[in-house]
C-alpha cells in the first residue's frame, strides 16, 4: 500500500505592488518639464504613490500598508486580484509608514464622505497615532470611529491573521510629525521588505543588507536615480540615497541578493520612469531591478 504524502493546497497570501510614485505621483502637479511630458500625454504612462496591498485569498481579508491619495483605485486593485464578492471584507486594515502626504492622506476616503468604514484597524507607530488622534481633520475618523487605532512597536512582530505577520522597524528619516518605519511581511513560507523612505543607507543603525538576506522581495527606497535630478537643492533637506549609490553599496553582494532588490518610490525626476533610458539599463546590469505596478509576490 503506497502512502501519499500530505500536500499544502490552500492558495498562498500575497503582496500586491499597487503603486511605485513618491508621494506626489506622476506626472507631478504643475511639472511642465520633459520629464513628465510622456505621462501627460500617455495616460497609461501615468503611476500611483506607492502602496503595497496585502491579501488572504483563503478569508478574502486584505490590507493596506500605506494609504496614499490613490487608495480609491488602488483598493480597486485589490478587488480585483481577490474577487468582488459581497461577503469578502472592502479593507481589513491600514498600516502606516510615516506621517507624510503620500502615506496618510488616503485615510479622507474612510469617512463618512466617502466609504463611511466603521472600527477600520490602522497601525501605526506612537507619534503617528498621536498625529492623527490631535490633528484634524483626522481626528474626525477617531471620534466618529470610522478607524480603531492600533499601536505598533519597533521590531514587534504583529499578526494580521493566521497566516500573515508584520514587522515594522524604525529608521531615520524626517520626523516632523511622525516617525518613519520600514516593513517585513511574513506568510507562511516567503517574505517581503516594504521600505519606501529612509535617509542615507549609513544613517541607519542596522545595515541594510542584513535585510535583503532575510527577505524574498525587497521594494526599497529608489526615490532619485542621481544627483542630477536635483542641483539647486541642498542634498541635507532631502537625504534619500541615491540609486547610484546603492548600486555601489550592493555590488558586493552575492547576485541572488541583488536579484531581490526593485527599486521604487520614484520622484517624476526620476529617470527610471522611463523605459529606454540608461538608468534602467544600469539598473539591470547591476544584477537589480526597478518596481512597476501590480508586481505580485506570494508569501
Amino acid at each position: 500500500m503506497v502512502q501519499n504524502d500530505m500536500v499544502e493546497t490552500r492558495p498562498s497570501p500575497y503582496t500586491l505592488l499597487l503603486g511605485v510614485a513618491q508621494d506626489g505621483g506622476y506626472p507631478q502637479a504643475g511639472c511642465r518639464a520633459a520629464c513628465c511630458a510622456p505621462a501627460w500625454a500617455e495616460p497609461e504612462r501615468r503611476g500611483r504613490a506607492v502602496s503595497l496591498g496585502i491579501a488572504d485569498p483563503l478569508t478574502g481579508e486584505r490590507w493596506l500598508i500605506d494609504a496614499s491619495p490613490d487608495l480609491p483605485a488602488q483598493l480597486r486593485d485589490l478587488d480585483e486580484s481577490l474577487g468582488t464578492d459581497a461577503s469578502m471584507p472592502v479593507l481589513s486594515g491600514v498600516l502606516l509608514t510615516h506621517g507624510h502626504i503620500g502615506h496618510y492622506t488616503g485615510l479622507m476616503y474612510l469617512g463618512r464622505e466617502s466609504m463611511g468604514a466603521r472600527n477600520l484597524p490602522v497601525y501605526g507607530m506612537s507619534r503617528m497615532l498621536r498625529f492623527l488622534q490631535d490633528h484634524g481633520p483626522w481626528e474626525q475618523l477617531c471620534d466618529l470611529q470610522n478607524i480603531a487605532l492600533q499601536p505598533l512597536d519597533n521590531g514587534q512582530t504583529i499578526a494580521l491573521n493566521d497566516r500573515i505577520r508584520v514587522r515594522p522597524f524604525l529608521v531615520p528619516h524626517r520626523g516632523e510629525y511622525t516617525e518613519t518605519v520600514g516593513m517585513v511581511v511574513s506568510g507562511p513560507t516567503r517574505k517581503v521588505l516594504y521600505l519606501p523612505d529612509i535617509d542615507q543607507w549609513d544613517r541607519n543603525p542596522s545595515p541594510i543588507e542584513a535585510l535583503l538576506e532575510e527577505v524574498d522581495c525587497a521594494y526599497i527606497d529608489g526615490t532619485f536615480f542621481d544627483w542630477n535630478e536635483l542641483p539647486h537643492r541642498n542634498r541635507e533637506e532631502i537625504p534619500h540615497p541615491m540609486v547610484v549609490d546603492s548600486l555601489k553599496r550592493f555590488a558586493g553582494l552575492n547576485s541572488k541578493f541583488r536579484a531581490r532588490i526593485h527599486f521604487f518610490h520614484f520622484n517624476h525626476s526620476n529617470p527610471l520612469w522611463h523605459p529606454d533610458s540608461d538608468a534602467r539599463k544600469r539598473v539591470q546590469k547591476a544584477g537589480m531591478k526597478w518596481a512597476q505596478r501590480g508586481m505580485k509576490e506570494a508569501l
